[in-house]
Formats: structure tokens, sequence, C-alpha cells
């Protein structure tokens, strides 16, 4: 796994979101894993395609922010597109504006969804704040899936940890 830390500026989105924590996450039933079924709505609704003002179409955001506490406690989890404007929002649709900050960029893969994912986060769960390059701000923190994410057999994630 490959880190960097890099500046980001503010991001705004666009997409849908659920409250959940990461106990919920590895449960296999999409009743009680609200991540599944967010993601599966998303997808199989083809809800990307309805929102306006895409700055990338087809490169997708997976957001965890709104921390209760930290890694350990509820979090808001958000999937959807960068815009460049709020605009004409689709019913049914949220904005979320990630503030600008610094982040630890992890990058991994290529590995089989969802895997790839799963085993990123279960190693930035246990590094200390000198392993990461700072301290967890617990802000925001995200998953960006562009083309290197096409093939899910074989998928390249960048993960950001926002610090």
């Amino acid at each position: 796994m490959q880190k960097i830390i890099t500046e980001l500026p503010t991001i705004k989105l666009v997409g849908i979101t659920t409250r959940t924590n990461n106990k919920q996450l590895f449960e296999s039933d999409p009743a009680t894993n609200k991540v599944a079924a967010t993601v599966q709505k998303y997808f199989h609704g083809a809800l990307s395609d309805k929102i306006p003002h895409r700055k990338n179409p087809g490169v997708t955001y997976c957001v965890y922010t709104e921390y209760e506490t930290d890694h350990n406690g509820d979090f808001t989890y958000f999937i959807g597109e960068q815009v460049s404007t709020f605009d004409h929002l689709p019913e049914g649709f949220i904005s979320l504006t990630i503030p600008a900050q610094t982040y630890a960029k992890f990058t991994n893969g290529p590995a089989p969804m969802p895997m790839v994912c799963i085993d990123m986060w279960q190693k930035i769960w246990k590094m200390d704040n000198s392993q990461l390059g700072g301290t967890r701000g617990y802000r925001a923190d995200f998953e960006l899936y562009d083309e290197r994410a096409s093939d899910h057999n074989k998928v390249t994630l960048d993960l950001f940890i926002g610090i």
C-alpha cells in the first residue's frame, strides 16, 4: 500500500447517504449492511446519470463523514459524484461539501472488490499517527473509484484519510 501526503481543495458532491457504523459494514445481509444496500441502490438505479453538473462522469466518491466519535462510532456514508454546482438538485439526492484539508492518500491494488477496500481500511485502523502521517481529523475520509475500478476483479483504489 503506497502512501503520500497531499492537500486537496474543497470538493462539491451530489449523491445519496445512509447512517451506519463499521460493525454493520461486515454484515453480509444487505438488510443490515446499510453501505451495501446504498451502493446497490446507487448503481442498480443508475443514479449517477441523474446528477446534474457532473465534473468527471463515472468517477465515484464514497465518503465517510459526520463521525460520532472515531472509527468505532456511527458515521454518515455517502456515495456520489463531484459536481461544479449544487443548482437543480434532483429529488432524493443530497449535497455534500468536503472541506479543504490535508490527506494521507493510500493507493492499493489491483485486487478484487470488496477485499481491496476492506484490507486497506483494516490496515489504516491499526496505524498510529506516525504511520498515518498525522492525527486523523474525522471530518471526511473518502474512497475514489475511477477507470482503474472498472474490472471488479482488478481494482486499484485511492483512499484519502483526512489528517
